[in-house]
């Protein structure tokens, strides 16, 4: 074992750490020297306009595309060097939930805990409890295709969590529901949260949304890092997240002026 590996073995191994990350497609920088660690247990906002950087950094914190530069560890585990064990402890949720419309979410959850490896002497009580926790019981046996995209939501977080991972990266997991959806959601991530232990970082473009669940914020502009505060601090003295966002974004759009 690396002295790095070493040293992370305590308790207190940062969920998500990030150093230096860099992504270029050709001339076009994604994203610039990204940096930023996140504790066990936070819920972290993961906020930015379009194009800021936020799909290809949770592309590459999922596996899914590799970095140009730079270095990413999930709960200690080098996302290049050690791919496997650092994606075990990564459950995902994208925008749109990669279901299958014919099985019904038991069926469904269960193939995905074979996927990730979860011990057949494990299996059943996995998907039982990710099912429960993710208020899917009653609608267990019914094809996923005949439910609400509500109902959806809920199964793609189910498949996000069955292995029982360290870290759950969403991304924009309310985006076409309704306001009592969007309740249910929001109360569902963050009790995920606190009796689950698990890490959440959360993109989304519903302001609001991050005020209600979110411990702290972290703000990308074109690629790179724009803030990073806590909740408190953000919105102390009645500011509202929105006014704080708009502040910001006028803020680098002045200083890009002032450098070109």
């Amino acid at each position: 074992m690396s002295e790095r590996n070493t040293r992370e073995s305590g308790d207190r191994v940062p969920a998500i750490a990030v150093s230096g990350l860099a992504k270029r497609y050709g001339d076009i920088e994604a994203l610039r020297g990204l940096s930023f660690e996140i504790g066990p247990g936070e819920v972290v906002g993961f906020l930015g306009p379009n194009g800021a950087g936020k799909t290809t950094t949770m592309r590459i914190l999922t596996g899914f595309i590799p970095a140009s530069d730079g270095e990413v560890r999930i709960a200690g585990r080098d996302i290049f060097s050690d791919a496997l064990e650092a994606r075990r402890a990564v459950g995902y949720l994208p925008e749109t939930p990669p279901l299958y419309p014919e099985m019904t979410p038991e069926s469904y959850i269960d193939f995905v805990a074979k996927l990730k490896d979860v011990p057949r002497a494990n299996r059943k009580r996995a998907v039982e409890r990710s099912l429960e926790r993710c208020g899917l019981s009653e609608v267990r046996n019914r094809e996923i295709r005949q439910l609400s995209k509500g109902f959806r939501q809920r199964v793609g977080l189910a498949q996000a969590i069955v292995h029982e991972p360290k870290v759950l990266i969403l991304d924009e997991p309310t985006v076409g529901l309704d306001p009592i959806q969007i309740r249910e959601i929001r109360t569902l991530i963050g009790d995920l949260a606190s009796t689950g232990g698990q890490t959440v970082l959360l993109s989304t473009h519903i302001l609001p949304e991050v005020e209600a669940i979110c411990q702290r914020v972290i703000l990308l502009d074109r690629g790179r890092m724009a803030l990073d505060q806590s909740m408190a601090e953000l919105t102390g003295g009645g500011k509202s997240l929105e006014e704080v966002f708009a502040r910001v974004m006028t803020r680098d759009e002045a200083t890009e002026g002032e450098a070109a």
